[in-house]
Order: structure tokens, then sequence, then C-alpha cells
């Protein structure tokens, strides 16, 4: 899969397993560098900015086709094609970063092709 560099959210520390977002000029996509699975949640630009909208609510509103489940332990994202899975420290520097704007520059308004 041809790939810009994945990036994590800065709230994430350095050298942590995290959950990572990368693109091509048509998908992003979106993984958890420590799940055992190598799931990789695969959206368009489009549907990864109403996401990332859905995100930035108070309390996160639901996504009609990229959903988050949480148990005691776990963070499931997952579409009917791939689920990843990650802990809720790591969901937590996500959210940080996308309510900071770090992943908006991979959505349909603020992505180019490089």
């Amino acid at each position: 899969m041809p790939t810009s560099t994945w990036q994590k959210s800065s709230y994430c520390g350095e050298g942590e397993a995290c959950i990572h977002v990368a693109a091509t000029p048509t998908t992003v996509h979106l993984t958890e560098s420590s799940d055992p699975t190598g799931a990789i949640l695969t959206a368009t630009p489009a549907t990864f900015a109403t996401f990332l909208t859905a995100l930035k609510t108070t309390p996160p509103l639901p996504h009609p086709t990229i959903h988050v489940a949480h148990t005691d332990e776990a963070v499931r994202i997952h579409t009917p094609d791939a689920t990843v899975t990650t802990d809720r420290l790591r969901w937590q520097a996500f959210l940080l970063g996308v309510q900071a704007g770090e992943f908006d520059h991979f959505t349909a308004d603020h992505f180019t092709a490089e």
C-alpha cells in the first residue's frame, strides 16, 4: 500500500504504540501500531472528515460507517471491512490529537496529493 508517512498524535509519547493515520490520494488509513492483527481501517477522505467532526463534539457523536466501541480494557474502531483495537490511553491520545486538528490535513477539505 503506497502511503505517505504514518502519523500519530503528538499526545502519544515518543516510541509508544499509538493509533497511526496515513493517506493515499483517494484513501485514509488508520491502524494501531501494537494491534497484533495488523488491521488497517480504510476510508475516503470525506468519510474520515465526518469521523473527525463527530469525534470533536462533546460527547463524541456516532458516525454512520466508522463505529467506536468501548469495553473496560479496549477501544475498537471498526467498519464492515476492518477492526482496529487499541486501549483507552492510546484512544485518548488520538482524541486529543483530533481535537487539536492534528489529522485535519487528511480530510477531503485539506488533503492534497503529493
